[in-house]
């Protein structure tokens, strides 16, 4: 006698649900739904559901449906003890499989800063050759660092009172840090050229150009921010806004008029009252009113950028520089008396109240900008890394890749990998690019971002030369250093199609 199919739904036939789902595809959507499709797919899912449902078929009638919810509760009770694993995505550089973590719970905040001012004071540097003696100080040097938490992401962000901050001292730093993945770590270089030399150039001599206790007490020190931010964390929101920066602040050298005016601010802030907790700054100049000549250590225009902000209540302050290469500079200009009126050069103000005059209308251009933004109060947090390979053309660079005492990483096939990171901070969306990018590279690249807020952290990771496209690489006999200091032709050209690929591959910020 043949038997009777086994009935696939609980209930009666006729009801119209039964025509379109089964109970096991109802609770294999609801799971997978929450577990998400990379880490429990649907069909797996489903198979396990229709599984359990067949073997609860073969009960009692009154037992089955108990049966059945009772072992599908398991499960989902279990998924939810473990918790919804991280999505995985692919890097947009090597294939390799990175983790992006999950962004639930309370958005949080936190800032600290420490002085790197070296007593006795040391020579300053503003690239390649050997640095300046020096007889007093201006300001101090810092690090400072401003740290976001939402659920399992961490971030922290760095900025340094340095000509640059090359990856084999950050890597120092990130190792003192072990509270934060190491590749959510971004520390980016102010690029004074009134500060001790980070990079220990060769001399040509079979030595270097800097002070190796320094640079260690500055990693210790640097390490001591992040985890001083870390340990101040609390609940906060958050204001982004963006707009040009009003007044004489910058200039480019090369073509006066060819510059990003645009300063973005993000600014974290206590949920009652609103107090600052810090204030990022995000602009596209070379603080060097001072320079290295003059006998001064200084952070330069940063310091009273700074200062400004500190004063009107905007937390501590933090700033991360832009595409400022080529040559995007402090406008300290004597337009009343041209150098060279034919190429467009001024003798300039090389004195502290010059820097005094641009920090001080960097931070109050800064406080302007934030001021009547409308606080974002349950910003989105993501932070992911991709390593890039830059060949290496420039025997210059390579020479102090090869012959510096820090020992950089570098490839056999004349090459090195330098991070990128992408951040999503609520609205804005923020790329860093490891060296100083020509302004058109940073236009190119904000426009092709997904923020409503697109910032670029400059001489960030990294801080290796200028990068120009191809196009611009020894072209304008103006563009003879920056082609000479840069890693190669290609420099620009990798680092736009991998940025944009990431940015491509990567979630999108809050709209």
């Amino acid at each position: 006698m043949a038997q009777t199919p086994i009935e696939p739904r609980f209930g009666q036939p006729n009801r119209s649900i039964s025509r379109l789902v089964s109970l096991p595809q109802i609770s294999a959507i609801g799971l997978s739904v929450y577990l998400g499709p990379p880490n429990f797919p649907l069909r797996l899912t489903e198979s396990f559901f229709a599984t359990t449902f067949q073997i609860t078929t073969f009960m009692k009638s009154p037992f089955r449906k108990a049966a059945f919810v009772s072992i599908s509760l398991l499960v989902v009770v279990a998924a939810v003890a473990v918790g919804r694993k991280p999505p995985l995505v692919q890097s947009a550089d090597s294939g390799k499989i990175a983790i992006l973590r999950t962004n639930q719970g309370v958005f949080k905040a936190g800032a600290a800063m420490r002085i790197l001012t070296p007593n006795p004071l040391l020579p300053v540097s503003g690239g390649m050759g050997a640095p300046k003696p020096v007889k007093e100080k201006r300001g101090e040097i810092t690090a400072r660092a401003v740290v976001f938490q939402k659920g399992q992401t961490t971030v922290a962000i760095v900025g340094i009172d340095m000509l640059g901050f090359p990856s084999v001292l950050g890597n120092r730093v990130r190792s003192k840090v072990s509270r934060i993945p190491a590749e959510n770590i971004l520390i980016g270089a102010s690029h004074t050229h009134s500060a001790p030399d980070a990079y220990a150039f060769p001399n040509g001599k079979g030595g270097h150009t800097a002070n190796l206790p320094y640079l260690e007490m500055v990693c210790e020190k640097t390490a001591e921010a992040i985890n001083a931010a870390l340990d101040s964390l609390e609940p906060a929101g958050l204001k982004t806004g963006t707009d040009e920066a009003k007044g004489r602040i910058a200039y480019n050298y090369y073509a006066p008029d060819l510059y990003d005016r645009r300063m973005s601010v993000i600014q974290a802030i206590r949920p009652q009252g609103g107090k600052p907790i810090a204030t990022l700054v995000n602009y596209a100049i070379h603080p060097e009113v001072l320079g290295s000549d003059i006998g001064i250590l200084s952070p330069d225009a940063i310091g009273p950028m700074c200062d400004r902000i500190e004063i009107e209540g905007g937390g501590m302050a933090i700033f991360m520089n832009g595409a400022q290469g080529g040559m995007v500079t402090a406008d300290n200009r004597d337009l009343k008396s041209p150098k060279d009126p034919v190429k467009g050069y001024w003798n300039d103000f090389r004195t502290w109240e010059e820097c005094i005059r641009i920090g001080d209308l960097m931070g109050g251009e800064a406080i302007r900008i934030v001021g009547d933004v409308a606080a974002q109060n349950d910003p989105s947090l993501f932070c992911s890394a991709i390593s890039v390979k830059f060949p290496v053309d420039s025997s210059i660079l390579w020479g102090v890749i090869t012959q510096s005492p820090l020992k950089y990483p570098r490839n056999a096939d004349h090459s090195i990998q330098a991070q990128v990171n992408l951040v999503n901070i609520g609205n804005a969306q923020c790329l860093t690019i490891p060296g100083e990018a020509l302004p058109n590279i940073g236009f190119y690249l904000k426009r092709k971002m997904a923020g409503k807020h697109n910032l670029l952290f400059g001489l960030t990771n990294e801080a290796f030369g200028y990068i120009l496209t191809k196009v611009d690489y020894n072209s304008f006999p103006r563009y003879d250093y920056i082609s000479r200091t840069s890693l190669g032709e290609m420099t620009g050209e990798i680092l736009i199609e991998k940025a944009l690929e990431f940015v491509n591959k990567s979630p999108k910020p809050d709209r």
